[in-house]
């Protein structure tokens, strides 16, 4: 799994039971390899590249992808998957035009490995006039049922739980997507502050909140971000980086703050898509996964401005939650089990999404 807030690679080693028609699940292992500042480069520049050039990247990080599980595996080898799924790096997601592409061939994937590897799971969906996303609400209602709501802080922050006792999710908002951005832009030194960061000499996040707890939120650009008319819409509905340029940045650009100042309003700004959201809906029970789980100030904000039960879990849900979904959707490709809901893609029906490539030499 990689996302698009340019975290690492996370490979996560998962095992699937069912037990009286519940699925049970438990993360054996898993790992992030942080990407060197060489391929966050390329990630992050892939949108800009001609077509050739593309294909080309495709195929390269196809093969880095094999590379990685090929090293993984060397390092655990008592573990022995029957497959391998991969959800690839999201470069372009406009559902609108029936487009989606995550760049990291599987065919290179499955060559360097010698694994049977499943793939390409916004495809079909898109291509039947879904979203493409958001995919871990299958996980979220055959895994995690026991939530009200399954609340993921990533790159952009995602929602799924039960209407009418209908499956229902989407993209929220941005979130660590953008963040990263305005740090990765302000060039502040990683020695200024107590972390690492991609062995890079500045920041490539908010560590632990700390510079947007030093600003204070400016409530006419607040209320601009708040106004955005996506939020008005009722899902299905996706985000991706195409969306931010459009809607996020201008107005940053427009208000010009200090980073402080724009990090604090923008925090505010999640806190208060995601209150507008679980407040007015059933039920208690939050659970919080993604990076921004480990965000202390986002979640103290979002303690302090929600009234209902909020669940941060074990650092392997927290971290690898997304990842072990898809290797779940891989699993249901495999038993040919619908993986992706059309209530919450929005499209034509629930589908069956993933290209199989067969890595083993017969």
């Amino acid at each position: 799994m990689s996302g698009t807030s340019l975290d690492g690679l996370d490979i996560a080693y998962c095992k699937f039971q069912l037990n009286d028609g519940n699925w049970e699940y438990e993360i054996l292992n898993a790992e992030t390899y942080p990407y060197t500042e060489e391929w966050e480069n390329k990630l992050r520049l892939a949108p800009l590249l001609s077509g050739r050039d593309l294909i080309l990247l495709h195929n390269e990080y196809g093969r880095y992808l094999g590379t990685q599980v090929n090293k993984y595996l060397s390092a655990h080898k008592n573990f022995e998957p029957e497959f391998i799924a991969s959800h690839g790096h999201t470069v372009f997601h406009q559902p609108e035009k029936q487009m989606t592409f995550q760049i990291g061939n599987a065919a290179s994937i499955a060559a360097e490995t010698k694994k049977t590897v499943i793939a390409d799971f916004r495809s079909l969906d898109v291509a039947m006039g879904g979203q493409g996303a958001p995919l871990v609400p299958i996980g979220d209602t055959l895994l995690f049922g026991e939530y009200d709501f399954c609340i993921n802080l990533g790159g952009f922050a995602n929602i799924s739980f039960k209407k009418n006792n209908i499956p229902v999710a989407f993209d929220i908002c941005p979130a660590n997507f953008v963040i990263n951005k305005v740090i990765l832009d302000a060039k502040i030194p990683v020695k200024d502050f107590f972390c690492v960061s991609n062995n890079s000499e500045f920041l490539s996040c908010d560590p632990d909140g700390y510079i947007a707890s030093k600003g204070k939120p400016n409530m006419q650009m607040l209320n601009k971000l708040n106004e955005i008319k996506h939020y008005k819409i009722p899902g299905p509905k996706s985000l991706g980086e195409e969306w931010v340029n459009e809607n996020i940045y201008p107005i940053f650009k427009e208000f010009n703050l200090s980073i402080e100042n724009t990090l604090n309003t923008f925090y505010h700004h999640i806190v208060m898509q995601i209150q507008d959201i679980v407040e007015r809906e059933e039920g208690n029970k939050i659970l919080i996964s993604g990076g921004g789980a480990y965000n202390k100030y986002l979640i103290k904000l979002l303690k302090k401005h929600i009234s209902k039960t909020i669940t941060i879990p074990s650092k392997k849900i927290i971290e690898y939650k997304e990842a072990m979904i898809f290797a779940f959707m891989g699993l249901l490709r495999i038993l040919q089990i619908e993986n992706s809901l059309s209530s919450v893609t929005g499209s034509s029906a629930n589908s069956i999404g993933g290209s199989i490539y067969i890595g083993k030499t017969i």
